[in-house]
């Protein structure tokens, strides 16, 4: 039950993209158009950040789509079955705290295994890059960095918070829907007892980056595809250890969040996870793994 935490690093988030729309996305049909193009999203995306040649997209394509099949006919099965445990584990009571954290921690797992079949793709396109282009790649980052830490940052510490709450606050109703008052003031002190989670949050983001671009500089190398799979699949540790630890702790908190949550609801909090939860199992048993 991940609310859709800031966790995915900066360029490898296209590369998990797939994962984020199939369970972002509240309507059925919406999550099934959305997981059949997901590729189409994912170039998109790369492109706000580097241009790419017709030869780079092609490759790009080609290489989303076949991650898209494996992704569809070995993961979704996977999928379908936590979220049948799901709603078997939420059909007659509010779940306790640790069947919380057990479905928290299902969710987690999804990722590795999506990330190491992610890292040749990243592989073939970054190794592809011009210094041009690899330039280019550095100037958009370090731009998106600015504009994340003035949108982020420009205000108080209070007003910081607010605003983590409201983020918050909408990710959690798309599994539980419309907080009641005693369901927003526990998000708002939750959001509060962050500190400088949005600090440590943006620094490890920039530690990635630079990262990425250092080894950039030896993408013709035979260790390129080695260095970048490790900054991709421990991209925690690459980030440091203040944003190590704030993972650490966060993903703590936010079971805990989610626990108090649905206790703080009633019966349409826990009628609206279970429709939730059948409507992306629903949606994923409809889909095909055959070409889009």
């Amino acid at each position: 039950m991940d609310t859709g935490q800031e966790s995915t690093t900066s360029f490898a988030k296209p590369f998990v993209l797939i994962l984020v729309l199939a369970f972002g996305l509240a309507g059925c049909s919406s999550t099934k158009l959305a997981y059949r193009y997901a590729d189409w999203g994912i170039v998109w995306w790369v492109e706000d950040y580097v241009s790419l040649t017709a030869d780079q997209k092609q490759r790009l394509n080609n290489d989303i789509e076949q991650l898209r099949q494996w992704h569809c006919s070995a993961e979704l099965p996977r999928y379908q079955a936590w979220l049948d445990e799901l709603e078997s584990d939420i059909s007659n009571n509010p779940p306790d705290q640790a069947t919380v954290e057990y479905h928290q921690q299902q969710l987690f797992s999804f990722f590795p295994s999506l990330l190491e079949r992610a890292a040749p793709v990243a592989t073939n396109l970054l190794s592809s890059l011009s210094d041009e282009q690899v330039q280019e790649l550095a100037d958009n980052m370090a731009q998106s960095q600015r504009e994340m830490e003035e949108e982020f940052l420009a205000d108080s510490p209070e007003a910081t918070a607010e605003a983590r709450a409201e983020r918050t606050a909408e990710r959690v109703e798309r599994w539980l829907g419309k907080l009641n008052s005693k369901q927003r003031d526990i998000v708002r002190q939750w959001s509060a007892n962050r500190a400088a989670q949005t600090e440590v949050w943006l620094q490890g983001r920039r530690n990635w980056q630079l990262a990425l671009l250092e080894i950039l500089e030896g993408r013709d190398e035979p260790t390129f595809e080695a260095e970048l799979e490790y900054l991709i699949l421990n991209s925690e540790e690459v980030r440091g250890e203040a944003y190590k630890a704030m993972m650490a702790e966060s993903r703590v908190a936010m079971a805990s969040l989610m626990h108090d949550l649905i206790l703080a609801g009633d019966n349409t909090t826990l009628a609206h996870l279970q429709n939730r939860a059948g409507e992306l199992n629903n949606d994923f048993e409809a889909l095909t793994c055959s070409p889009a």
